[in-house]
Formats: C-alpha cells, structure tokens, sequence
C-alpha cells in the first residue's frame, strides 16, 4: 500500500514499527560493544605483556641456574642449554594457560 493512502491508525502502526527496529538494533549494538569492552588495544598490549613476561621469566631463571651450576659442578654437558630449553618450555606451557584462561573468560 502506498505511504500517501494511509490512515493515520496504519501510519502510526508502521511508524512505531520502524521505531521499534531502530531501537532493537541499537540495544544489539550497545550489548555487543559492553560485551567486548575490554578487548580494547590496552587489552592486546597487555596480553602480549603478560605473555612475553610468562616466557621470558623462567627462560633467565633456567639460564641462570645452568650457569651457575656449569661454574660450580662443571660436567661434560651444558646445564645452560639444558635448562634455558626447560625454561622455553615452561614459559610457553604458563602462556598458553594464559591465553586459554582468558580464551575462556573474555
């Protein structure tokens, strides 16, 4: 039916109609934009922080151990490489806990 040849019951009845999906689309949008709130770039830079800290931690402990245990009990094997590969590991096992714990929780 065209808009001109109305009454004002219908035109009243489309306008609220039309109201009614502006302010449903507009609730999604604020509900999905509180949801992600923190997935802002402070969230990413302090992701990447608390990730390279988690790696970086016990690769320098297990370095230095290794080198303090290849200074005092010297052996044909090298504790540094031994245990900088440990702490690698370690590292990356607690990063990606990390990850997936806030995986879950964001």
């Amino acid at each position: 039916m065209p808009k001109e040849k109305l009454t004002s019951k219908e035109r009243q009845q489309e306008l609220l109609k039309e109201f009614t999906e502006q302010v449903g689309t507009k609730e999604a949008r604020k509900i999905r934009a509180r949801s992600e709130r923190n997935k802002s770039i402070w969230f990413g830079l302090g992701m990447f922080g608390i990730v390279g800290w988690s790696v970086a931690v016990p690769t320098l402990l297990g370095t230095a151990l290794g080198i303090w245990i290849d200074k005092h009990y010297p052996s044909q094997f090298s504790w540094t490489l031994m245990l900088l590969f440990a702490g690698v590991l370690l590292g990356s096992i607690n990063a990606w806990h990390w990850i997936n714990r806030t995986g879950r929780n964001g």
